[in-house]
C-alpha cells in the first residue's frame, strides 16, 4: 500500500478530510523549504504538494507566479527540489510529497531521468499540469512503474468522457479543480463543487480532493463536505509572503486553524 493510499485510508476510518498544502520549493528562501514542510507536517497536513519551481507557470495566478520567480531567484532547480525532499525523508518516512510542476524542466532532464530522481528521492506521486494523459501516455506508465502515483486535474469544463478516462487511470487521489481559470482566483459556488464532485466520484478509483479558490477555514470546511479533502496553496503562500520574517511558524499556526476548521465540520 502506497503512503497516499495508507494516509487516505486512516483518514476514512477517523472520518476525517485530507488537508493538503501546497509550497513552492525555494520560497520564501532556500533554507526554509524543509522546516516549512515539517511544520506543515506538524500542523495536520496530510500530504504536501511540494511545487518545483518553473519559470512561466501558466495554470497559476500571479501569487504563486511570483513564488516560483522567488524560487529561481533564490537559484531553486530541479536538483533542489529532489534534495530538499530527500533531506525530508531523513526524518519523515511516513508523509506522502506529491511533486508538482510543468512538463519543460521534466522534459529538459528527461523523463526518464527525472522520474528515476523523483523515485530515489522519496517523492509518492507525480502531477504535470501539462503533460495530457493522453498524449504522454508512456511517461504516467513509466510513473506508475516506478511505484509513484500519477496525479490529475479535472475541472468544471470536463467533458464526461474524459472524466471516464482520467477516472480510469488516476491513483492517489484527484485533484479537481473548483474554478475556471488560474489558481487563488475567483468565487467558489459550493451548489457547482458538490455536483461536478459526485459525477467524478461515481468513476473514481481514488479521493477525489478540490482545490482553488479555497482561502480559510470557514471555506475549506464548506468544501470539504463535499469531498475527501482540499489543497491550499495560494492562500498559504500569500500567508507566509506576508510573515517572511517569521515564516515556517506563520505557516504552520495558519494551517493548523484549517486543520481544526476540517476537524469541526
Amino acid at each position: 500500500m502506497s503512503r497516499l493510499e495508507s494516509s487516505f485510508k486512516e483518514l476514512r476510518e477517523a472520518g476525517r478530510k485530507a488537508l493538503v498544502p501546497y509550497i513552492c520549493a525555494g520560497d520564501p528562501s532556500l533554507e526554509a523549504t524543509v522546516p516549512l514542510m515539517h511544520a506543515l507536517v506538524a500542523a495536520g497536513a496530510t500530504a504536501i504538494e511540494l511545487g518545483m519551481p518553473f519559470s512561466d507557470p501558466m495554470a497559476d495566478g500571479p501569487v504563486i507566479q511570483r513564488a516560483s520567480e522567488r524560487a529561481i531567484e533564490n537559484g531553486a532547480n530541479l536538483d533542489y527540489v529532489f534534495e530538499c525532499l530527500r533531506k525530508f525523508r531523513e526524518t519523515d518516512s511516513r508523509t506522502p510529497v506529491v511533486l508538482m510542476g510543468y512538463a519543460n524542466p521534466v522534459e529538459y532532464r528527461g523523463q526518464e531521468k527525472f522520474i528515476a530522481d523523483a523515485k530515489a528521492s522519496g517523492a509518492d506521486g507525480i502531477l504535470i499540469v501539462d503533460y495530457p494523459y493522453d498524449e504522454v501516455p508512456e511517461f504516467y506508465e513509466a510513473v506508475k512503474k516506478a511505484g509513484m502515483d500519477p496525479i490529475f486535474m479535472l475541472a468544471p469544463t470536463s467533458a464526461e468522457s474524459r472524466v471516464k478516462e482520467v477516472c480510469a487511470l488516476a491513483t492517489g487521489y484527484l485533484y479537481y479543480v473548483s474554478l475556471k481559470g488560474t489558481t487563488g482566483a475567483g468565487t467558489l459556488d459550493i451548489g457547482s463543487v458538490r455536483e461536478n464532485v459526485a459525477r467524478i466520484e461515481k468513476y473514481a478509483k481514488c479521493p477525489v480532493l478540490v482545490g482553488f479558490g479555497i482561502s480559510s477555514g470557514e471555506t475549506a470546511r464548506a468544501i470539504a463536505q463535499t469531498c475527501s479533502g482540499v489543497i491550499i496553496g495560494s492562500a498559504l503562500i500569500r500567508h507566509v509572503t506576508a510573515h517572511r520574517e517569521d515564516a515556517i511558524a506563520a505557516a504552520g499556526s495558519w494551517i493548523s486553524e484549517i486543520r481544526r476548521a476540517l476537524d469541526a465540520a
